[in-house]
């Protein structure tokens, strides 16, 4: 089954509901703004503004908003910068964005590892190719522990915002380091328009336009493999603090998450959840009431 996520604008989300009004229907999820259910497709239109088209004529009413279907190529014929982040999701563990710099005489040795999107790679896989892949293409890796990222959301940041600030240093402190891309593509996470406003309060700036693709992993190899090595990182992150608090953490934001959470809240107070975990998350009160019953 296919399934498609698009930021379009405004205007074409009015648009969009104006010509398919008949095919609206009913929606439990209170962050679901419109949701239409056609013969072969559903679309669930958010109030963030994403746009999830899933089945197998999802592409059909995709091109309504200008989507074109990707052909997972092995990258471009021109250096590229391609960044992505990895713990975004995940409650335990911190925020591990990477940029990596990929030219087209890496292409033939990237796809004879195996290189793809973090998602699709077993943590085994991903394990095996971070290693080769640090090793041998220029990259630049940016973690935000989870006791960090408590302290700065909320304060200076939202989780849209401190995304966009570790994309663009991570970009920035590539591009001193001498490589020459002539595009850079980041995995889209918000619109063109929120990364923009969000930009200007950061102090790092270079001159070099930004492109914000979904899905741009199965497109450029450069953004898979800053994929694979943030994954890696994000991992490692997560392993440690696991070993250093006694617990096994799990990765995703699930009930498991919200047992172990409240086994760490019982032994170690909230510091304790504060070293491992990003507490805005609703996992936080929710082992906070597991420990109530």
């Amino acid at each position: 089954m296919a399934s498609i996520t698009l930021i379009p604008s405004e205007k074409e989300i009015q648009a969009f509901v104006q010509k398919h009004e008949q095919a609206l229907a009913p929606s439990k999820n209170p962050y679901i703004r419109y949701f239409f259910k056609f013969p072969q497709a559903s679309i669930s239109i958010y109030t963030s503004g994403k746009v999830l088209l899933q089945g197998e004529a999802a592409e059909n009413y995709a091109s309504f908003f200008d989507y074109q279907v990707a052909q997972v190529t092995s990258g471009q014929d021109f250096p590229l910068i391609g960044t992505d982040e990895v713990g975004n999701g995940s409650y335990f563990g911190g925020l591990a964005v990477v940029a990596s710099f990929v030219t087209p005489d890496q292409h033939d040795f990237l796809r004879k590892l195996g290189v793809g999107d973090s998602k699709t790679l077993t943590d085994q896989k991903i394990r095996q190719l971070a290693p080769i892949l640090k090793e041998k293409i220029q990259h630049q890796a940016l973690l935000l522990s989870p006791s960090k990222y408590n302290e700065v959301i909320g304060e200076r940041y939202n989780a849209v915002s401190v995304k966009v600030a570790l994309h663009n240093q991570a970009i920035f402190l590539l591009l001193q380091k001498g490589v020459q891309p002539k595009k850079i593509v980041i995995d889209a996470f918000t619109s063109t328009q929120n990364y923009e406003k969000y930009l200007k309060n950061e102090a790092n700036h270079f001159s070099n336009p930004v492109t914000l693709e979904e899905k741009a992993e199965g497109k450029y190899l450069a953004v898979a493999v800053s994929s694979i090595i943030a994954r890696d990182l994000f991992l490692e992150n997560l392993e440690n603090l696991g070993r250093e608090l006694g617990y096994k953490l799990p990765s995703g934001a699930g009930t498991a998450s919200d047992k172990v959470a409240s086994q760490i809240l019982r032994a170690y107070g909230m510091q304790g959840l504060n070293f491992c975990a990003k507490l805005h998350f609703k996992n936080t009160e929710k082992a906070k009431k597991m420990l109530e019953r």
